[in-house]
């Protein structure tokens, strides 16, 4: 009896203590970086989490071992940079589009416009380390796909040397013309391949965004292994809905993340779904889970 009751009074003297062990756990498991086989490397796209704070999402990947945040500007690369971050794809801030300047290479009026925003900014993305900034064709308006292939062309020519000099890579982003992009021109691998082509330099390449392909044509595995040589970036998302890219979606990514990986790809793929839940725990943890799907 006595060793009974001295060991009822010892975990009552426990009690106290011992009900924080949980909580500590928890928040020990919270920040654990993810087990994360480093055969592609994480991105997220931070428009898709505009609801947290910045640095809160900054130390949020850090934790994951996610190592960019991309669609970010100058300014926010230099928070990044306190965080050992990067960005994967970077771009102006503000784009010419937000102050009612024109930033699509399609149309001829807009070449001088698009010029003197990469002069300002890729000696920036080389002082940052940033070797992906992006580009858009614009929209048809009526032109023919030949002509948008020789206005891009001729802005891109513009534009090659200073990418070439600041060592950073023009990428156009391939995006659906039949759902969330009606007439955008770049709307197909094959006629981004065909620009590609046309400028004929390394420094201008693709961004093969799954979810918009899937609007368009799917196929995503052998447009990966066709023209794989001609993308320097891919996004994630969810079809249909752009939400998480797990079993409710029609996309099954760890295959086509497997074949970008079998293709010879050493750069990032960028998370660009938008998560259900709108509290910061939930959109984290939908990150996590997406992350994980995608590291194969």
């Amino acid at each position: 009896m006595k060793s009974n009751l001295s060991r009822r009074d010892a975990l009552k003297t426990l009690g106290a203590s011992a009900a924080t062990i949980p909580a500590i756990v928890d928040s020990a498991e919270a920040h654990a970086p993810l087990k994360l086989k480093g055969n592609i490397k994480h991105s997220v796209s931070r428009w898709c989490y505009a609801s947290i704070p910045f640095e809160e999402l900054c130390q949020a990947s850090k934790d994951m071992g996610i190592e960019s945040i991309e669609l970010t500007g100058p300014k926010e690369w230099a928070i990044m940079k306190n965080y050992g971050l990067t960005s994967a794809l970077g771009w102006a801030d503000p784009w010419p589009e937000k102050t009612g300047l024109g930033s699509f290479l399609n149309d001829p009026k807009n070449h001088d416009i698009i010029v003197k925003c990469y002069e300002e900014l890729l000696p920036q993305a080389q002082e940052y380390g940033i070797t992906n900034v992006i580009c858009f064709s614009g929209n048809r308006r009526g032109l023919g796909d030949y002509q948008g292939l020789l206005n891009c062309q001729k802005g891109l020519k513009r534009l090659i040397p200073l990418a070439e000099k600041y060592n950073v890579t023009l990428t156009m982003e391939l995006l659906s013309s039949r759902a969330s992009h009606p007439d955008y021109q770049a709307d197909n691998v094959e006629w981004g391949a065909v620009l590609c082509e046309m400028v004929g330099s390394e420094k201008f390449k693709l961004l093969y965004d799954i979810y918009h392909m899937q609007s368009m044509s799917g196929d995503h595995i052998r447009n990966v292994q066709r023209y794989g040589k001609y993308i320097s970036h891919y996004h994630t998302g969810g079809h249909p809905g752009r939400n998480e890219i797990d079993d409710t979606q029609e996309i099954y990514y760890p295959a086509i993340v497997k074949a970008i990986v079998a293709s010879g790809y050493k750069g990032y793929i960028g998370q660009e779904f938008v998560p259900k839940a709108k509290d910061k725990a939930g959109m984290l943890e939908a990150l996590k889970k997406c992350v994980l799907i995608c590291d194969v």
